[in-house]
């Protein structure tokens, strides 16, 4: 399995959802990156993806975007291959 890195806030719905996404395809070990509670975190979110909402997705080293862009891979049939990966 690939290695998954979400960016995130305490309180946000769509990390939620994104982590039960996850998790129903098996990832267990989920690198959560708290950008509320550390501001150098945030600028580093924003550095590499060029956007300021959570979550920010990443698999391996591939940014895959937001809880809809991962949605829309689930739906297309490319998750799967991606964490498989």
């Amino acid at each position: 399995m690939s290695q998954v890195t979400m960016y995130s806030t305490l309180r946000c719905p769509f990390c939620l959802m994104a982590e039960q996404l996850l998790a129903r395809k098996g990832i267990d070990q989920l690198i959560k990156v708290r950008v509320d509670s550390d501001p150098n975190e945030l600028d580093k979110m924003v550095a590499l993806t060029g956007r300021r909402s959570v979550p920010q997705l990443f698999i391996g080293e591939r940014h895959v975007g937001g809880y809809d862009d991962l949605v829309k891979l689930d739906q297309a049939g490319e998750l799967d291959a991606l964490l498989a990966a």
